[in-house]
């Protein structure tokens, strides 16, 4: 028989031995072990990067993409000093938005076999127009890029456009365009008609001052002692190769200097892709077989050109066009080497110790996120639970994994997710097998 002087020790003890195993919960609680994320790739048509058709493409559901692309003619914009028409571009974003699309555009100022696409008023303010034939035939019409007048157009043009657009989450990336055939800032074999690097200049001067939020591409990298072209390798500019594929790698001959990475190589630029995007397009004698086995023999290799050179994104007709068969086979061997493009987001390790959570991300892709996009991150199942963070999606550089922290109650599962600005836009999705169509789940149990 127990006495009840016998019963109140045997309680305390079960009380210290409760106090004991809380205490102990808590310390292990305050240091919990590292969990290993799975990867698995991400969708090739995640936002920003991959194969952009034209907007006008017959076939763009064939193939998975994030962006568009449009040209568009000063003439269509620009109808007078201080008289600007967004229309034409305001319809081609909510077009091109509709679909979840983000746009990439150019606007030229002569464009072969489209006519004369000099603003009228500039013709009558006294700007020259000289037309000529190319190669082919085509008939070019080339404004006097000297004259004053056609000069402070296009500053002040670049002026308004950056007011109205800078950092519109609807467009993706701006190439400089305006000088030259179809704004690739040449006018060859006519180089007298050339822009001078006095104007040239002038123009990047324009961008560079209006657009500080949206990324801006030029279409040949230069240094200080390339021939046709002012200096921008020292400038917050990316480039496009329009000629992938078919004039991008060194050959190390001296008839091909002018190809995209001894031109890189040359400016002193080879190092851009690290803040700047680099897009362009695949050559177009390059659609009817790329992503086969019966490639064309100018064909440098896709995977190797886009490696070489840290491409993000790349127009491309060869998927998008009825013109162009695109059997299983064909689509399956470019989705696995479009994959190679831009950004690749691992999340791998998760830790949380002592109310702090740690994440380790990696870029196995061969290019940098290059907007900062706002990440959020939630304790999993407790609504409003959100909690800030300033983390640079842009800092996470192919090979070399970052560690991000947060101060956050514990818990079983944590939500991440970026979040497009587009209304509509498609969420950047990690390489993660816990991947959902919005959020990554991270279990930490």
């Amino acid at each position: 028989m127990i006495t009840k002087e016998r019963a109140a020790p045997t309680r305390s003890r079960k009380l210290a031995a409760l106090a004991g195993g809380t205490l102990i919960s808590l310390l292990l609680g305050a240091v919990a072990a590292p969990v290993k994320l799975e990867f698995a790739p991400a969708p090739v048509d995640n936002p920003l990067k991959g194969l952009v058709p034209y907007v006008s493409a017959s076939e763009k559901e064939r193939f998975p993409q994030s962006m568009e692309f449009r040209y568009f003619s000063l003439q269509s914009l620009l109808k007078g000093p201080a008289k600007l028409d967004w229309s034409p571009i305001e319809k081609t974003l909510q077009l091109v938005g509709g679909r979840g699309h983000q746009l990439i555009l150019r606007i030229y100022c002569e464009y072969p076999e489209h006519g004369d696409e000099v603003p009228e008023f500039l013709k009558r303010a006294g700007v020259k127009v000289t037309v000529w034939k190319d190669e082919e035939g085509a008939k070019c019409y080339n404004p006097d890029y000297r004259n004053p007048v056609m000069r402070k157009a296009l500053v002040d043009f670049i002026a308004a456009f950056g007011k109205k657009y800078d950092g519109d989450p609807r467009i993706a990336y701006i190439t400089a365009g305006l000088l030259g055939a179809w704004g690739e800032w040449h006018n060859y074999p006519h180089d007298e008609l050339w822009a001078p690097k006095e104007v040239q200049r002038e123009v990047m001067d324009a961008y560079e001052k209006a657009f500080t939020k949206t990324k801006v591409l030029m279409r040949y990298p230069a240094g200080p002692k390339t021939y046709w072209h002012a200096a921008n390798n020292e400038r917050p500019f990316g480039y496009h190769d329009d000629s992938f594929c078919w004039a991008t790698l060194d050959t190390g001959r001296d008839d091909d200097d002018w190809f995209f990475e001894p031109s890189m190589k040359s400016a002193g630029a080879t190092e851009k892709w690290r803040t700047q995007p680099i897009g362009g397009e695949l050559r177009p004698e390059l659609w009817k077989k790329s992503f086969t086995a019966q490639r064309h023999k100018r064909d440098q290799g896709f995977v190797k050109c886009v490696e070489r050179m840290h491409a993000t994104w790349l127009m491309d007709t060869g998927l998008f066009d009825a013109e162009y068969a695109l059997s299983a086979e064909r689509k399956a061997i470019a989705m696995k080497e479009v994959a190679r493009m831009g950004y690749e987001l691992h999340i791998s390790q998760a830790e949380w110790n002592d109310g702090e959570l740690s994440l380790t991300v990696e870029n196995r892709g061969v290019a940098p996120f290059y907007y900062d996009w706002g990440v959020e991150i939630q304790q999993a199942g407790v609504a409003l639970s959100t909690v800030p963070v300033g983390w640079k999606l842009s800092q996470v550089l192919p090979g070399k994994p970052v560690g991000w922290k947060v101060k956050i109650d514990q818990s079983a599962a944590y939500r991440l997710q970026v979040r497009n600005p587009m209304k509509g836009g498609k969420p950047l999705r990690f390489a993660n097998k816990e991947q959902g169509e919005g959020w990554l789940r991270i279990e930490m149990e």
